[in-house]
C-alpha cells in the first residue's frame, strides 16, 4: 500500500510513519508534505496513493482547501488535535479521523477499515464537510459550582483564566485572580472545556486564550506564557505541545 502524509509537525510525521511501518511492515510512505501548496502540486505531478493521511491544520491553511483545487478520489483519513469537528460527516464519507497523539490501536482500526473499503470509491463530500466544519459535537461545560465557605457559588466557564493542578488538587482561577478547588481531573476538563477557547499547555495547567498576556520564545524549544491573574504569571508550554499550541492560537 502506497501512502502520502500531509503533516507540518515533523515529530508527528514520524511518529506516523514509524506506526504505520510498524503495523503493516509492507507499507510505503511516498512523500511527508507539510503545506497546502506542497500537496495539491503533489497530488497534480504524481500518480494517486491508495490512501492519504492529511492533518486538518497546516503551514499555510487547512488541508480542505487542497479539495478546492484538486479532485481527489482516494480514501482519506484525517488527523488532528481538535476534536470538535463533524467526525460523523468524515465517517459518512468513508473517511476516518484520529485525535493526536495517534493511539496505535486506533489506526490499527483505520487501517483495517481501509482494507475493507478499499474496493469502493469514496469522494470527499466538500460541501457537506465544509457546512459541518467547526460545529461542536456537544455542549461544552458552561459554569462550575464551587464551595465558599457554607455557600455555593456558580462560576462561568467565560470568567476563568486558567485551571490546574497541585498536589492532587484541581483549581479553578477566575481572571480576577480569585481561585477555588473544583472535583475534576485535568483529564476530565480537557474533554467537558471548548477546545477553541481552553488548551493544556502541559501536564499541570489549562489556560484560556483570552486571559494571555504576552507569549515569549523560551529555551529548548518551548514557549512561556504570561497570565497576569496568577501570582506565578509566567507558564512554561511543554515542548511536544509546542506545535498544537501555535495551531490553537492561529485557528
Amino acid at each position: 500500500m502506497n501512502v502520502l502524509i500531509v503533516e507540518d509537525e515533523g515529530i508527528a510525521a514520524d511518529r506516523l510513519a514509524r506506526l504505520l511501518g510498524e503495523l503493516q511492515p509492507d507499507l510505503r510512505v511516498l512523500e511527508v508534505l507539510d503545506t497546502v501548496k506542497s500537496a495539491v502540486a503533489w497530488l497534480r505531478s504524481n500518480q494517486s496513493p491508495d490512501l492519504l493521511f492529511f492533518d486538518i491544520h497546516l503551514a499555510d491553511g487547512s488541508s480542505f482547501e487542497i479539495f478546492e483545487q484538486i479532485s481527489v478520489s482516494c480514501p482519506v483519513i484525517f488527523t488532528t488535535a481538535y476534536d470538535q469537528y463533524a467526525i460523523k460527516a468524515f465517517e459518512v464519507n468513508s473517511i476516518d479521523y484520529l485525535l493526536k497523539p495517534i493511539e496505535v490501536e486506533k489506526l490499527e482500526r483505520a487501517l483495517l477499515k481501509y482494507d475493507a473499503l478499499q474496493n469502493a470509491s469514496p469522494q470527499i463530500d466538500l460541501s457537506q464537510l465544509q457546512q459541518m466544519l467547526g460545529q461542536p459535537l456537544k455542549s461544552y461545560k458552561e459554569r462550575f459550582v464551587v464551595k465558599v465557605g457554607e455557600h455555593i457559588k456558580a462560576i462561568q466557564t467565560e470568567a476563568i483564566a486558567c485551571l490546574y493542578s497541585v498536589e492532587g488538587s484541581t483549581y479553578l482561577q477566575t481572571e480576577e485572580g480569585k481561585k477555588f478547588i473544583i472535583d475534576f481531573t485535568l483529564d476530565q476538563l480537557a474533554d467537558l472545556l471548548d477546545p477553541s477557547v481552553f488548551f493544556r499547555i502541559n501536564r499541570k495547567y489549562i489556560v484560556k486564550i483570552s486571559a494571555i498576556q504576552d507569549i515569549v520564545t523560551y529555551s529548548n524549544s518551548r514557549l512561556k506564557i504570561v497570565l497576569p491573574s496568577l501570582d506565578h504569571n509566567e507558564l512554561i508550554v511543554s515542548r511536544e505541545r509546542v506545535g498544537e499550541f501555535k495551531s490553537w492560537l492561529d485557528s
